[in-house]
């Protein structure tokens, strides 16, 4: 871990807006894309940088913004990793969004957001706090050679069962789907009923499969290699160095997918899913005297 001063701390792409408190990430999971190498790192992935000045940043921006708006957070790197229960970052920059009022959009693999579900419940009464929750396997000993140093799929549906309880929305990322691996109707099944049962609003899925890039490739079939033995064989025979894996049942995964979000009025589509998310409510949005 180490600490550097940003000179920034939020990003806007094709109107939403997102920040990243750390950089790099401790939860070991095996198909990170942030691992690759086109988001030139110039320090080992695990050496979390510490964007030490983000909450005085985040002021800063939050008090030049003319009108409010969702701000996201967890797309590059997890904002409750280990390092966040000593430094307590996250959490200081959530104190901000509730003061000033502007609406949160968070993702997570970790049950340490519950320390701050006070600070969610709070932002989502004053505007909207939308919590994204990675689900991969329902398998938890599949989890834990997967997704190693994070809470198990079990634990975060509890979390997402607790965010139900306080009205707070949820969207779930069931990405990746690993050829081989977890790309089974059962697995698919098992994680969209507890979708349904604890009240998703959305469900967002790129494919049935993965992406590898340099830089994750390499570090995912090394874990193969640990794990799996001579799965990375058959990686290479069917997919070569393809951007994109599909799941060979990729057809009949989608099937069972959107049987049960379509019959559960639950969102299937990452563009439905962010533009909810995105939504700023309208009743937030009037500009006070000082923005005319």
């Amino acid at each position: 871990m180490h600490f550097v001063d940003a000179k920034g701390i939020i990003t806007s792409n094709s109107g939403m807006h997102g920040m990243n408190i750390y950089r790099g990430c401790t939860h070991g999971c095996i198909y990170c894309d942030s691992r690759s190498k086109c988001y030139q790192f110039t320090h080992d992935f695990e050496d979390i940088e510490v964007k030490q000045n983000a909450p005085e940043l985040l002021e800063k921006a939050l008090k030049s913004k003319r009108k409010k708006c969702m701000i996201g957070t967890g797309a590059m790197s997890d904002p409750y990793m280990h390092c966040e229960e000593k430094l307590g970052l996250t959490r200081k920059c959530l104190e901000i969004l509730s003061r000033y009022e502007f609406g949160l959009a968070i993702q997570t693999k970790s049950d340490r957001i519950l320390r701050d579900i006070d600070l969610l419940d709070e932002i989502n009464q004053k505007s909207k706090c939308v919590v994204q929750m990675t689900l991969t396997t329902y398998d938890d000993d599949l989890c834990k050679i997967l997704e190693p140093n994070v809470c198990n799929t079990k634990r975060r549906i509890e979390v997402l069962e607790e965010m139900q309880k306080r009205g707070i929305p949820t969207v779930v990322w069931m990405t990746p789907i690993l050829p081989f691996i977890n790309d089974t109707a059962q697995n698919i099944t098992s994680i969209l009923n507890e979708c349904v049962r604890v009240g998703v609003k959305g469900v967002i899925d790129f494919g049935m499969g993965l992406t590898l890039r340099e830089g994750d490739r390499e570090y995912y079939y090394e874990a193969l290699d640990k794990s799996f033995p001579g799965l990375k064989e058959k990686y290479i025979s069917r997919y070569g160095n393809a951007y994109e894996l599909p799941s060979p049942n990729a057809k009949d995964l989608y099937s069972v997918f959107n049987k049960i979000c379509n019959d559960n009025k639950i969102m299937s589509t990452a563009e439905e899913c962010f533009r909810y998310m995105n939504d700023f409510p309208d009743k937030y949005r009037q500009m006070s005297i000082f923005d005319i």
